[in-house]
């Protein structure tokens, strides 16, 4: 029986998270009838690729989306608010993997190997987590079934893709301009709308997006938030330190767990994140095998290891989680949202 195939827009095609949505897609032979690339009006005209086809990327407006049945979204959270609804409108599903929807109640915010049953409650925008939020609750969800979950205490160490592609250059200047004994420039970092702004070249920033009220970044606020809304947990404990290094891709993280059944040992949580989908165990301190940024990037699943009990709390456990922010992160979790939802019948033609 053929396979349906479904109209796609792609808006924001041009930035980081853009491309790499087109090369998951395609990585994926995701079935597409036709194809819209979009962006801004400023980088409109640009000539991109799709299966060998070229594509000229035209400036999203409400009318881009007649006709479209999803539109994976990824051009800021200005764009998302003023024209998600209007795809909407016109009868697309919206994979939004800004923080414009991400804490709107009516808006199910999904990683699909933790709750990709929400997408059934969607009203046509479903929104894709923060990066370091993802990949955290996906190494996180399979403990939490099995021995329950009551405090979690997360630092992130956050490559500079983050923050798009005008970061990763400007830290290539910053660390050439070191080397050749100049000044570095710094513009953007560690948040483009802040008053101060830092070289990110041999160094690490702990702060990513502006400072709360409370004394927490907006980016951690964000871990705290999106990790109790996507396991449907108000009451669970979440704290988190995000740092910004010198590093293009890949985001790594060091969490803390208390559980609320103790006695579990190191081997059987290794036993039971090896058999969890989207996680690949690394994990033999005797060889000195543990995640990377260097091996995980490129690859969709998140990394876990250096697995320890804590040495004060029999509950309480140590682990070490690596993923590539701009695939699992955000393209890949969006793309296999696409997939969940044609599996679920839930993006009709």
């Amino acid at each position: 029986m053929q396979r349906s195939t479904y109209n796609v827009a792609v808006v924001g095609a041009t930035g980081a998270v853009g491309q790499q949505m087109l090369k998951t897609l395609e990585s994926r032979d995701f079935p597409i009838d036709q194809l819209k690339l979009l962006s801004s009006k400023r980088s409109a005209g640009k000539k991109l690729y799709y299966k060998g086809q070229e594509y000229t990327v035209e400036e999203a407006t409400p009318e881009s989306f007649e006709h479209v049945h999803l539109a994976l979204f990824s051009a800021g959270g200005s764009v998302s608010k003023l024209l998600a609804s209007e795809a909407v409108k016109r009868g697309a599903i919206v994979v939004d993997n800004t923080s414009a929807f991400r804490m709107d109640p009516h808006v199910p915010l999904v990683v699909p190997e933790v709750n990709e049953s929400d997408l059934n409650e969607h009203n046509g925008i479903i929104a894709n987590p923060n990066c370091s939020t993802i990949q955290m609750v996906v190494a996180l969800e399979p403990i939490r079934q099995q021995y329950g979950l009551k405090k979690v205490v997360v630092s992130t160490y956050q490559a500079v893709s983050g923050a798009g592609l005008e970061a990763i250059d400007e830290m290539k200047e910053q660390t050439q301009a070191i080397l050749n004994g100049e000044q570095a420039k710094a513009e953007i970092l560690p948040c483009s709308g802040d008053k101060k702004h830092y070289q990110i070249a041999f160094n690490a920033i702990p702060q990513i997006d502006l400072f709360q009220e409370n004394g927490y970044t907006f980016e951690e606020m964000k871990m705290i938030n999106e990790t109790k809304k996507i396991m449907h947990m108000s009451d669970l404990e979440v704290a988190a330190t995000c740092v910004r290094l010198p590093i293009e891709t890949g985001h790594s993280e060091s969490v803390y767990i208390e559980t609320n059944k103790s006695g579990a040992t190191v081997q059987e949580i290794k036993d039971l994140l090896s058999s969890s989908p989207g996680i690949t165990l690394q994990d033999d301190p005797d060889q000195q095998v543990y995640p990377m940024v260097t091996t995980a990037v490129g690859k969709n699943d998140v990394f876990v290891g250096r697995i320890r009990r804590d040495l004060d709390r029999e509950n309480g456990y140590h682990m070490w989680v690596v993923s590539d922010n701009l695939l699992k992160g955000a393209a890949w979790n969006s793309v296999q949202i696409a997939e969940s939802l044609v599996k679920l019948n839930l993006l009709a033609k």
